[in-house]
């Protein structure tokens, strides 16, 4: 078994418990080819993007369908055996690593689109969907999904994550978007929550309760989610600055005006750097936002026209447009690879990320000190934004076996998630608690708070085996 896991204030133990070859051999039986105990197949599903390192867990259950998941949950009850719910595997939290041992249950076959409901503007989907297949799908109803948090995650990760992305500051996040669920429980029990109906006030909300629930109270088998509309016409545009400050401001500007803008995404000049090399880019080397603009002609016309004018009072230039589905990729596409082109700028590292969300008036407090620390550590990082809505992530790029470096690189974080609680914002806003976020989690909400949840996972899940060691320790 690895040493204990070390992350600045947090120590997340592991409590590693038995699975009985009993269990083992019961899910043989039931499940056949779809169990796989292989040692490859065991450490595909016992990493994730984050810079924890555990054991892996005893055995992969590759379900098929609902009955698939009841069942491989009932045996797993039965010995008391942890089960840790397994999409596509791109979680930055630890959400997937097995702390406590037990099996990875990978719902990654569960990929159908169940029910495209274009004219009420829903589909139901399994939860091993991914967010560009669900698009593929709906495309020639005239609708699209648009919660798009960048990797090419899967609709159940995301709802157990209550993701969000660069289009939250005009669409909302996860939790906006969900409706209904169908979910099995602890006990392998399989429930509903939610309708199709846009609201509802019947009893308590389960639906809300399951998103964001990181696969600690159940794991989600149907998820109903909204779609809307393509636009009539779409814009968008990048445009630099020679200060941060400025970009910043600019961002803050536009909100507070009121412009419906659907993306506003912020590089510092060096992630652009980065990008620039890991995309064969060519971008400006300054601080950059890029931004997008969803409407009719005429409503994108006057959104581009009223950002041109609060970009030009605080010093942007070097305006680019991007009008053609091309030209758009191209830049998004960009974006979307800030990720890797940080983690590859730096052979062999291993990226400490954070994801804290602030009041947007208090986002240039916020980001800039933030920013200014990661630069004086003298480690290596990358910052990007969707600062539409305050949100922003830092990725500090670290050699997993240097213990000095880590301890520095999560003082930093700890740092950058004690301003962000002190301006009234949050630890993360959208790639959840995990492992990493445990303490932050009491500090943002306090003890109270954190034993109320506590009670909700004792009630559901008495002998604490989905997903345990998440979010809060037991």
């Amino acid at each position: 078994m690895n040493a204990p896991l070390t992350s600045g204030h947090l120590l997340p133990h592991t409590h590693p418990r038995d699975v009985p070859a009993a269990l083992i051999d019961a899910l043989r039986q039931r499940f056949g080819a779809q169990l796989s105990t292989a040692q490859v197949v065991r450490e595909q599903h016992g990493r994730d993007e984050s810079a924890f390192s555990v054991a892996p867990p005893e055995a992969v259950v590759f379900a098929e369908c609902t009955q698939d998941v009841s069942d491989a949950v009932k045996l797993a009850a039965q010995f008391k055996v942890p089960v840790i719910p397994f999409g596509v595997g791109s979680s930055l939290e630890g959400h997937l690593l097995a702390v406590q041992g037990g099996i990875s249950l990978d719902v990654s076959r569960m990929n159908q689109v169940l029910a495209i409901a274009a004219c009420d503007l829903t589909v139901t989907v399994q939860p091993g969907v991914t967010r560009t297949q669900l698009n593929a799908a709906v495309k020639s109803t005239g609708l699209f999904f648009p919660i798009d948090p960048g990797a090419d995650a899967s609709i159940g990760g995301m709802a157990a994550t209550r993701a969000s992305g660069t289009n939250a500051v005009r669409y909302g996040t996860m939790r906006e978007n969900v409706l209904a669920l169908e979910v099995v429980t602890a006990q392998g029990e399989v429930i509903r929550t939610g309708t199709r109906a846009k609201k509802s006030s019947a009893g308590y909300d389960l639906t809300r309760l399951m998103v964001g629930s990181e696969g600690t109270l159940g794991i989600m088998t149907e998820i109903t989610v909204k779609l809307y509309p393509l636009p009539e016409a779409v814009m968008a545009a990048i445009v630099s600055f020679d200060s941060l400050a400025d970009a910043v401001n600019t961002t803050i500007q536009i909100i507070q005006m009121g412009v419906p803008i659907a993306r506003c995404e912020l590089l510092d000049a060096t992630t652009v750097r980065i990008v620039n090399g890991y995309s064969k880019l060519k971008l400006r080397e300054g601080a950059m936002l890029l931004m997008e603009f969803h409407g009719s002609p005429a409503g994108v016309q006057e959104q581009v026209d009223t950002v041109q004018a609060i970009t030009d009072e605080h010093h942007g230039h070097a305006f680019e447009w991007a009008q053609t589905p091309e030209e758009r990729t191209r830049l998004w596409t960009a974006r979307h690879n800030a990720y890797f082109a940080g983690v590859q700028s730096v052979p062999g590292c291993r990226a400490i990320t954070t994801d804290a969300c602030v009041p947007i008036s208090r986002l240039a407090d916020a980001l800039l000190d933030s920013v200014t620390e990661a630069q004086q550590s003298g480690i290596p990082y990358f910052m990007v934004g969707h600062v539409g809505d305050g949100n922003f992530h830092m990725g500090y790029l670290i050699d997993p076996d240097n213990p000095e470096q880590r301890d520095a690189a999560e003082a930093l974080n700890h740092q950058l998630v004690a301003r962000a609680l002190a301006l009234g914002g949050t630890c993360t806003g959208e790639h959840g608690v995990g492992l990493h976020k445990m303490g932050f989690l009491v500090e943002e909400t306090g003890a109270g708070a954190v034993a109320m949840m506590r009670a909700i996972k004792n009630a559901l899940d008495p002998d604490n085996i989905l997903n345990p060691g998440k979010i809060f320790a037991l």
